[in-house]
């Protein structure tokens, strides 16, 4: 079993391999793994590129949120809270996933490693002005039972037991929306 600082090292790791794939750009995005009562977020405004260990920030998943988290702190832990079963989500702006639903509706993958893995991924529409208020309620009930969620011309959120599952889902996504979108031309 991991220890926290390995947990610590591996999140910053897929983090930024999130960035260098193309999921995100330099600054958005964010992490988080649970150790027991604790959850290790990335920090607001955090850059991928120069991200440490050292630099993640400790809540509770009692619900104690520290000041430097980052803005989707209270989606992590009420999705951490709903579903005992996650230890790990990744938020990723992958462009081709988001990009494909657009139109609100959900993401069907046509691909047989999208259909093996998320034959439907659910996709959520919040108004931009309204996204701090209703993100973390709307997205961790949909994390309750899936694996994947799409907030409309927004992100992705992918969810877990370990840290690589949850960049897999992330990045399978985006390949299987990528795939959509090829065929689509």
């Amino acid at each position: 079993m991991k220890n926290r600082q390995q947990l610590k090292q591996e999140l910053v790791e897929h983090y930024l391999w999130l960035r260098q794939y193309g999921c995100n750009d330099s600054h958005s995005g964010n992490a988080s793994f649970r150790w027991h009562d604790e959850i290790w977020i990335t920090p607001t405004g955090c850059c991928a590129d120069t991200l440490n260990a050292d630099d993640l920030v400790c809540c509770s998943v009692d619900g104690e949120l520290a000041e430097s988290a980052s803005l989707d702190v209270a989606l992590h832990i009420q999705s951490y809270q709903k579903n005992t079963e996650i230890n790990a989500i990744f938020h990723s702006h992958n462009p081709h996933a988001v990009a494909m639903t657009l139109d609100g509706k959900d993401f069907v993958p046509v691909d047989f490693e999208g259909q093996y893995y998320f034959p439907i991924v659910p996709v959520i529409c919040i108004k931009n002005d309204e996204y701090i208020a209703k993100s973390a309620e709307k997205v961790s009930n949909m994390l309750q039972s899936n694996k994947l969620t799409i907030v409309a011309g927004h992100g992705v959120y992918s969810c877990a037991d370990s840290i690589n599952l949850a960049y897999k889902w992330s990045c399978s996504l985006e390949l299987s929306a990528k795939t959509a979108w090829l065929a689509r031309q």
